[in-house]
């Protein structure tokens, strides 16, 4: 009996261990782990864990629209991480990127753009760029992507990014997200990868008729509901609520952060 709690111990270290290695602070290339799982890859390496990703992460839990797949296949996650998280990639977990932000789960930037339901004819806006990646998956579906980001260094990293990528139809503001962009609205759809307090009015009012918004919503039960927000022909607004999320605060203010 004391060599069976023994065993179950160990495995709960295991798992406990396994579960935080992607947060931990590597030193980078001296890391045991970048060593056995990183060095040597090659893009065709990268291609294959994306393909794998697409697979056993987002197919396997629903999401359908082909033209989400095949952005979500075809876009470099690797390239939107930095260096001493990137073995971690195509892991299904949300990952740092700096500055107390993240890079969303691959599943969740699925299943937020398929819940947009855009066309190669929409022009989106998305309230927090990050990295850059959400926009760069949408740009491989829509005509034109919009993106705000507070974080003053964060939104310079994911512009110069998405330029060097070759994302051209990505325009990138370093602006208070909850106020928008209302010198490129109305918007066919609106996506917010942070979690807001209450839906901001601004958006409401910058989102086309019969266009939808995607957005994490802080809920009364100390956690967060990721809402679809559908606009009407004639302007009413309907709400629902779909699944509990994580996401990091939507920073509001008239200043950037520095």
């Amino acid at each position: 009996m004391k060599f069976v709690k023994l065993i179950t111990i160990i495995i709960a270290l295991y798992c406990i261990l396994y579960n935080y290695l992607p947060f931990s602070q590597f030193t980078g290339s001296n890391s045991i782990v970048f060593a056995r799982e990183n060095i040597g890859l090659t893009e065709e390496d990268y291609a294959w864990k994306r393909k794998n990703m697409v697979e056993r992460q987002i197919v396997a839990r629903g999401v359908r629209d082909k033209k989400v797949l095949e952005a979500m296949e075809s876009v470099p996650r690797h390239l939107f991480i930095p260096e001493e998280f990137r073995q971690y990639s195509y892991y299904d977990q949300p990952l740092p990127i700096g500055l107390g932000q993240t890079i969303s789960q691959p599943y969740i930037v699925a299943l937020m753009t398929e819940m947009l339901d855009v066309d190669n004819d929409d022009i989106i806006l998305e309230i927090g760029t990050g990295s850059g990646y959400q926009a760069a998956v949408l740009s491989k579906i829509v005509k034109e992507v919009y993106t705000i980001e507070i974080i003053e260094d964060l939104g310079l990293q994911a512009e110069e990014r998405l330029k060097s990528l070759g994302f051209n139809n990505v325009y990138v503001k370093i602006a208070d997200g909850s106020l928008g962009w209302p010198d490129r609205a109305p918007f066919d759809a609106i996506i917010v990868t942070a979690a807001a307090e209450k839906i901001p009015d601004p958006l409401i009012k910058q989102l086309k008729s019969g266009g939808k918004m995607v957005i994490p919503v802080d809920s009364s039960f100390l956690g967060q509901d990721l809402l679809i927000v559908e606009k009407d022909e004639s302007g009413e607004i309907s709400i629902e609520k779909t699944i509990p999320v994580r996401f990091v605060p939507l920073v509001e203010g008239e200043e950037v952060v520095k």
